[in-house]
């Protein structure tokens, strides 16, 4: 019994501990299959993590021919501002200056159309126009330097989409003033119909049916609005024709109550400046001139014109002391030389406009070229006109006295300028000085980037209106 006891107890002892064994494996195995598991669970983790952050960076990343779609709009300096240029056939430009003698009856117009239409150098300039610059430039020919303004536009384009405006280089008031004075409405209107039926053709006008096209014209408006086809009519019908409507127009004078379609810019004066430093001299050298002149006129007597003032205006020069007349009207008097009227006007703290045979005067851009306050005595002589050049508060740099007052004699021009202190004269002769390379035409035979002139004005005022009708 002992020894069956004794043998059982080693088998016992065998099988707790071969069960203990199996016990430990087991663990082990399991230990291994969690290890295992969880190793697989990290690598799976970490795969679906890499996956997703490649797949989010693949969604919210543009390729690179997208990702820079909008780069060069944002690095390109003309960006908005593209401007193309017809190339018409010659009969609308050129050829209308190599027929120059027939522009004006009664005066030969071809050096007045040389050196780009600046007309000729003035080499001789004396005291009183000092420095380079200076030509003898006629007033009707603004065209000309305008279009050649345009070809040293920085922002030309030959790629009609591309282009923002599309400029119509179309001599229309060198055409239209040839034919004023000849009864013959057919050949006065030849050209211009030729023209909108060329434009009406191209597929550039058909886009937006002219809404971006601008043209300009070297006349006032007055002589563009015929309202009939009588021979005895005068003036050219451009502004008339419905397809204009949608344009911009560009004149010396705009008619200022039933057209939203004109837009006036400055006289072409005879100073054309190649460089900065000659604009910087010219205003140093007007700003320090003497004025021993309360006020001054260069004019002449409009004694068949009904309501002009001229007649008045120079009689109340004449009777002060404190007035300079520069008749126009006297063979003496050489009103057409830059150097006699910018020496009167140099010598004046004002400048009196009133209105010739239009509301408007070249007068008063050559005397705030020379730092001369201007005088209006009505608000379509300025004020209504130029809006793009001159400030909207007209006091800070030029006086106002209703023409009805002075037509009247309510009013002496004399007393109403005396009212003023030498620091307000001095003011407003500062903000003149200030406004002058905007109000002249740069030479366009040269690149001048650092100054913005009336040409580079009109082209802003052209965009932002081409911008605001069409609706981009």
């Amino acid at each position: 019994m002992e020894k069956s006891i004794v043998k059982t107890v080693p088998s016992m002892m065998s099988t707790s501990k071969s069960m203990s064994m199996s016990r430990h494996l087991f663990s082990l195995l399991l230990s291994l299959s969690f290890l295992f598991l969880l190793c697989r669970l990290l690598f799976l983790t970490r795969s679906s993590h890499q996956l997703i952050s490649s797949s989010s960076s693949s969604s919210f990343s543009l390729p690179p021919s997208h990702a820079h779609a909008h780069a060069p709009a944002l690095a390109d300096p003309c960006f908005g501002r593209y401007v193309y240029v017809y190339d018409l056939p010659d009969k609308f430009n050129s050829d209308i200056l190599c027929d120059c003698r027939t522009i004006l009856p009664w005066i030969d117009m071809c050096p007045f159309v040389a050196n780009m239409g600046l007309g000729p150098h003035l080499t001789e300039t004396g005291s009183v126009l000092t420095g380079t610059g200076w030509h003898i430039t006629n007033q009707w020919v603004l065209e000309v330097i305008f279009h050649n303004r345009m070809r040293q536009y920085e922002c030309l384009t030959t790629n009609s989409s591309q282009a923002d405006a599309f400029f119509i280089p179309y001599y229309v008031g060198l055409d239209t003033g040839r034919h004023l004075w000849t009864h013959n409405i057919s050949l006065r209107d030849s050209l211009l119909l030729e023209l909108f039926q060329l434009l009406k053709s191209r597929p550039e006008w058909s886009v937006k049916r002219g809404r971006d096209h601008f043209m300009l014209s070297g006349r006032a408006t007055w002589d563009l609005r015929r309202q009939g086809d009588e021979d005895h009519l005068w003036g050219g019908k451009l502004l008339t024709l419905p397809e204009v409507k949608n344009m911009t127009v560009l004149l010396i004078e705009a008619c200022p109550w039933d057209s939203d379609h004109e837009f006036a810019i400055p006289y072409p004066t005879n100073f054309h400046p190649s460089n900065e430093s000659q604009i910087v001299a010219w205003q140093d050298k007007v700003r320090s001139t003497d004025r021993p002149w309360l006020f001054s006129f260069a004019g002449a007597r409009r004694p068949g014109q009904a309501g002009s003032i001229r007649d008045q205006v120079s009689d109340q020069c004449l009777k002060s002391t404190r007035c300079r007349l520069l008749d126009c009207a006297s063979q003496e008097n050489d009103c057409d030389s830059p150097a006699t009227t910018m020496s009167l006007f140099q010598s004046s703290s004002f400048c009196l406009q009133p209105p010739g045979d239009t509301p408007t005067r070249r007068s008063a851009f050559d005397s705030m070229l020379a730092g001369c306050i201007p005088v209006f005595f009505s608000p379509h002589s300025a004020y209504t006109q130029y809006k793009w050049y001159l400030p909207s508060n007209y006091s800070e740099y030029s006086v106002y006295i209703p023409e009805d007052e002075v037509r009247e004699g309510r009013v002496s021009i004399e007393e109403v300028l005396l009212r003023y202190s030498e620091e307000e004269i001095g003011d407003m002769k500062e903000k003149v000085i200030s406004m002058i390379p905007g109000l002249i035409y740069k030479d366009p035979s040269r690149q001048l980037e650092s100054v913005r002139d009336a040409f580079d004005l009109a082209i802003d005022g052209v965009l932002q209106r081409v911008k605001s009708t069409i609706g981009t």
